[in-house]
């Protein structure tokens, strides 16, 4: 009896992921310009990781989460710096801006280098069962009241059982910049659509939350689940203060966070530049699902 027991318990969560999954890359804090050779720096090496990965699986998409280029997004610094590592795959990323893209002409070379992909600083998109939403933390005033209008009306327009949000500012973090409250009230919005992870970067580490409200309380049953993935290749910047709920942080590795976004589910793994799997943990791994 118990061993029908297990073998059922096992065909039920076969079952869930029986639908193909879609496979996501992403990460932040990407090209740092002042390399003396974009072939050997820490974008070229993350971007080898990607492109690895996207050859093996022509569905997969890559979410990319500010600050693509240092130390100012200027045009050159796309053309130079982030067009031979990541914008080998410009067609198939989904991008978000951080600070550094507004360092110059607000932002105008980072809109003109992604073009719609870009969208006005916000956008959604649908893959497979999941919503998935691209923000900006970097709008303020009436702007961002104009973005949080839209963001209210399009979880409204989207119920998906499963949804994904991603920008620069972590709401919380560890590390050097520590919380970032500006995206409070969008987090409180898909918290309260029921959303499952947030992708955000700015700090140059990686880090993984338990599930949470927009207050920080634990919530296992309805929470977010946020990584801050701030590895893509720019310099590594250390932990501070350790802040609640945060259950794996590593910052001594350049690498993309790979998600399997199944149907009811996903899961995750951090996924190290070559050459440095053994230079810290076990790659942070793990599943969940949707609610």
């Amino acid at each position: 009896m118990r061993l029908a027991f297990v073998l059922a318990a096992a065909s039920v969560a076969a079952g869930a992921h029986a639908a193909p999954a879609l496979t996501v890359y992403a990460a932040g804090d990407i090209a740092r310009c002042p390399h003396p050779d974009t072939r050997f720096s820490g974008a070229a090496e993350t971007a080898a990781v990607v492109a690895a990965g996207l050859a093996a699986d022509p569905g997969a998409v890559v979410l990319t989460l500010g600050d693509h280029t240092y130390p100012r997004g200027r045009p050159e610094e796309y053309t130079a710096c982030y067009g031979p590592t990541w914008g080998r795959f410009r067609d198939r990323t989904y991008p978000a801006p951080g600070n550094r893209e507004y360092a110059t002409a607000r932002g105008k070379p980072y809109f003109d280098y992604f073009g719609q992909r870009a969208g006005r600083g916000y956008y959604s998109f649908d893959l497979g069962g999941w919503h998935l939403v691209s923000l900006d933390s970097d709008l303020s005033g009436a702007a961002m009241a104009a973005q949080l209008a839209w963001l209210r009306d399009d979880l409204t327009a989207h119920p998906a059982r499963c949804t994904l949000a991603y920008w620069h500012h972590p709401l919380y973090s560890s590390g050097g910049h520590g919380n970032v409250a500006v995206m409070h009230d969008a987090w409180n919005l898909l918290y309260k659509a029921g959303a499952e992870l947030v992708l955000s970067g700015h700090d140059h580490d990686y880090e993984r939350f338990a599930p949470q409200d927009a207050d920080g309380r634990l919530d296992q049953a309805r929470g977010i689940r946020q990584f801050v993935v701030g590895t893509g290749g720019a310099f590594a910047t250390p932990f501070l203060w350790p802040v609640a709920n945060s259950q794996f942080r590593e910052n001594n590795r350049y690498g993309v966070l790979r998600l399997r976004l199944f149907d009811g589910g996903y899961e995750w793994r951090f996924m190290p530049v070559a050459g440095t799997q053994e230079q810290g943990p076990e790659p942070d791994h793990g599943s969940g699902t949707c609610h």
